[in-house]
């Protein structure tokens, strides 16, 4: 391997909106990073996940394009 050409490899702190906060490796040269979602806020890991209803708005799209069928 040749010297002096790879990154630093560190520790950096890694801070969610949710207020969780953990540790990891990084080659970043900051030491700290926010983030906006993490394991434990994001829905598909807490099992809180929100089924938005879009029917109306994809009825509404279909409509509004749909094609008329070939007589």
């Amino acid at each position: 391997m040749k010297a002096n050409i790879h990154p630093d490899y560190h520790e950096i702190t890694v801070t969610c909106s949710c207020g969780n906060s953990f540790k990891t490796n990084s080659s970043m040269v900051k030491t700290t990073l926010s983030i906006e979602v993490c394991s434990e806020c994001h829905p598909f890991y807490t099992g809180t996940q929100k089924i938005v209803d879009t029917a109306g708005r994809i009825d509404k799209f279909r409509q509004k394009y749909a094609t008329k069928a070939a007589a």
